[in-house]
């Protein structure tokens, strides 16, 4: 299970006019007067794109078109960053605010609510309305990275975890409401996700995503190292939940910022800032992490997987090619400890996917489910994923594991 610390892409940002104030406390239908300048084709790919081609985002797409909700706080310190709520829905309404208002008016946080961005709109284009839309306030309103929380109702919820683990420095964490979503492929990310975020899960007793939320995402980003709860609200089915609920999750994601703030004290470039806003700012503040973590035996491995995700992200960046010739450079010193921390890493997460999906496979789905039929496929896909760990450490504790599941797996498989 061996692999090369080499691979990954580049960046653009646009800057815009100022606009009017925004207004305090809730109102409808804010246009966005300017193109985003967070990285939403990063978020879409596995590099950042300067031209987006028209097969990433439809000809013509317009940002003063987006339109979102929005609440904000009375404040008394208008320089003070604020804590705020990103939430998208599965339709083309805003929606939420409702479930949300006791919890953002009792602790003072912001409330933004895309439109346009529901279900039937193409993934890439729904990312860039959250982003457009989530930088229109920044433009005028200091939000914290750090208490910046991305939500959303089933495949909004998808949404909100796709930017948040592409874009983890804006983000304080996740809150998908009866759905969830993929953790990035890329190591450094993962690292990033597991240092950094905190993913509040809510679902209900009868919601028909409970079992993926319950025994299939939650239980894998714990088991990866992310900081993970669920919550399973009694009597609710596949809808948003309640205030009470909404508000014990935004208090336990509240909970974490002391330790995303000693992170970015020890490492400045996991959070956002606008000092580092431009793509080569950026990637030369993550070379710089990245060599920094390499000095020390410990964090070797994670501070060879970030200077590789800089090359991948940025090629044409000078930051870019000094992270590929770093790295080439530090192969050919021969030093293989940094292997031992990756096959430890893909060996954890090998068996963190077979166990989830086992269990989401033989007792996540309920009858009648709509994804009962995907059952079989499920189990086949977790039997294989135990096959791989039964033949990497045959003698391993995960192993006896693995034969227990494939025994009950089987069966399921071969429906």
């Amino acid at each position: 299970m061996r692999r090369t610390p080499l691979a990954l892409l580049a960046a653009a940002v646009v800057l815009a006019p100022a606009r009017a104030d925004l207004p305090v406390g809730f109102t409808t239908n804010v246009p966005v007067t300017a193109p985003t300048r967070l990285d939403w084709t990063f978020t879409v790919t596995n590099r950042t794109v300067a031209d987006p081609p028209p097969t990433l985002l439809e000809a013509g797409y317009d940002s003063a078109q987006q339109r979102f909700d929005l609440y904000l706080p009375p404040r008394k310190d208008t320089k003070q960053p604020l804590p705020a709520i990103v939430f998208v829905s599965p339709g083309d309404d805003a929606g939420g605010w409702k479930a949300f208002e006791p919890t953002c008016t009792k602790l003072g946080v912001a409330y933004i609510a895309v439109r346009g961005a529901g279900n039937n709109v193409p993934p890439p284009k729904r990312v860039r309305i959250v982003l457009d839309c989530l930088d229109e306030v920044r433009r005028q309103v200091p939000l914290d990275p750090d208490r910046t929380y991305l939500a959303g109702f089933s495949g909004g919820g998808r949404i909100a975890c796709l930017i948040g683990f592409a874009l983890p420095e804006h983000f304080g964490g996740v809150l998908p409401l009866c759905a969830a979503g993929d953790l990035r492929d890329e190591p450094w990310l993962r690292h990033r996700a597991a240092d950094r975020l905190s993913a509040a899960l809510v679902t209900g007793t009868t919601d028909f995503n409970r079992g993926e939320v319950e025994q299939w995402r939650g239980p894998l980003w714990r088991d990866l190292g992310v900081r993970t709860r669920i919550w399973v609200q009694p009597g609710l089915g596949h809808a948003v939940p309640g205030a009470a609920t909404l508000g014990q999750a935004v208090a336990w994601l509240e909970d974490d910022r002391p330790r995303r703030a000693a992170l970015a004290k020890r490492h400045p470039a996991t959070r956002a800032d606008p000092a580092r806003a431009t793509p080569p700012a950026h990637a030369a503040a993550l070379l710089a992490e990245a060599k920094a973590k390499t000095a020390d035996p410990k964090t070797a491995y994670p501070g060879l997987m970030l200077a590789k995700g800089v090359a991948a992200r940025w090629p044409d960046l000078d930051a870019g090619k000094a992270a590929r010739a770093w790295l080439v450079e530090y192969e050919a010193t021969g030093d293989p400890a940094w292997e031992k921390d990756d096959i430890a890493e893909q060996r954890k997460t090998l068996v963190a996917e077979a166990r989830s999906l086992s269990d989401y496979a033989l007792k996540g789905v309920p009858p009648g489910s709509p994804y009962e039929k995907a059952r079989p496929d499920m189990a086949r896909r977790a039997k294989s994923l135990w096959e791989r760990v039964i033949e990497d450490s045959p003698r391993s504790d995960a192993a006896a594991a693995g034969r227990k599941y494939v025994a009950e797996l089987e069966a399921l498989a071969k429906k």
